[in-house]
């Protein structure tokens, strides 16, 4: 996909250029957080103000993330910011959805806050915001949008313009075409796969940072994929094992693992795991009825798959556009380029996918052990 600069960007911070040094940090007495009072109403005015000079309604959700790692002051809002504006299980809040301009800028105003939920905004090719570290925010447009601009001044914030911005995505990261959509023959190979092993589990990555888990039989494939969020990343593992003993005994208290298992009632739960959490795990797993422990690194984690098939299904790429070093890609709990890629569902029927450009596929690997 081309990367369209457009013809505004601007760089909106609280920092006066006449407080920086000559290589551009800054050096004035502004906090680098929030003040949670005026200087944040002057941020979440000019996104107003921007997007109603260029016509601006609603806006796209790219990209949208949970924080795993806080390199803030204050640790993440319960609910990472969200609560109020999405329901409990993040309905909406996936990569393509839209919203209007004002749950775009209460979005933003969770992002400077550092509540834990990050995203892109975006109009295709006329508008975006996004926010990066230290409350600098990036807004760019196709209009001059003078009197955004002005209010902004107005209101003690610096307007500086810039080529693009720094958190933009750039190009499409599928450079050797190994990304596969799940297509109707991607499900039918899935399908056959779980008819020859009982079970496999689903790994989908509604949100960057977070996962939720599907355990697949014949009976539950139909359902699962019916309600799958749109543009997941998506893997297949081998399914759980009911020796819980086996799994507990041949972990390795060494570096960060994920455990993943299913409580009695059927439910699937995951938990990321260290050295120092280690110990809890006979406690955690004590009324699981099956688990398994996958590396968190991506490396070790494919290792822990020795059986994976060097075929574009075990090499599939990460979503969209390459991106570039964004608050949200230094809390990865995994490395940003785990195998894992969009989906799109058609309105037309759920269980299509389209077979256009890159944002509107479905792809997923599969890694069986």
């Amino acid at each position: 996909m081309a990367v369209v600069l457009l013809p505004y960007s601007y760089q909106v911070t609280k920092y006066s250029p006449a407080d920086r040094d000559d290589h551009g940090r800054y050096r004035g007495a502004e906090d680098i957080d929030s003040d949670h009072g005026p200087k944040e109403a002057a941020y979440l005015a000019t996104v107003a103000a921007f997007a109603r000079e260029n016509g601006i309604g609603s806006l796209t959700i790219r990209e949208p993330a949970l924080g795993v790692v806080n390199f803030g002051v204050s640790p993440f809002a319960e609910g990472h910011g969200l609560t109020g504006l999405f329901p409990p299980d993040l309905t909406g809040y996936h990569d393509g959805a839209q919203v209007s301009v004002a749950v775009a800028v209460e979005l933003v105003r969770t992002m400077l806050r550092g509540e834990g939920a990050w995203c892109r905004l975006e109009v295709d090719e006329r508008f975006f915001v996004h926010v990066g570290f230290d409350q600098y925010m990036y807004i760019g447009c196709t209009l001059r949008a003078e009197p955004a601009v002005a209010l902004a001044g107005s209101a003690g914030l610096f307007v500086e313009r810039i080529t693009d911005s720094p958190v933009a995505m750039e190009g499409d990261d599928d450079v050797d075409g190994s990304r596969r959509p799940a297509d109707a023959g991607w499900w039918a190979e899935l399908a056959s796969l779980v008819t020859e092993r009982g079970a496999v589990l689903l790994e989908e990555g509604h949100v960057l940072n977070t996962s939720r888990w599907h355990r697949l039989t014949t009976a539950t494939m139909d359902r699962t994929r019916v309600g799958l969020a749109p543009r997941s990343r998506l893997l297949v593992w081998s399914d759980l094992s009911r020796d819980i003993d086996t799994v507990l005994a041949t972990l390795e208290c060494d570096g960060l693992i994920e455990v993943v298992w299913q409580e009695a009632d059927g439910e699937l739960k995951s938990r990321l795991v260290d050295d120092e959490t280690y110990a809890d795990l006979p406690g955690l797993l004590g009324t699981a009825r099956a688990a398994a422990v996958l590396s968190a690194h991506v490396d070790e984690r494919r290792r822990c798959w020795p059986a994976c098939s060097p075929t574009p299904m075990a090499s599939c790429a990460r979503v969209g556009r390459r991106s570039r070093a964004t608050p949200a890609a230094g809390s990865c709990r995994r490395t940003m380029g785990m195998a894992s890629c969009d989906a799109a569902p058609s309105t037309e029927n759920p269980l299509k996918v389209h077979s256009g450009e890159s944002r509107g596929k479905q792809s997923l690997a599969v890694g069986c052990g």
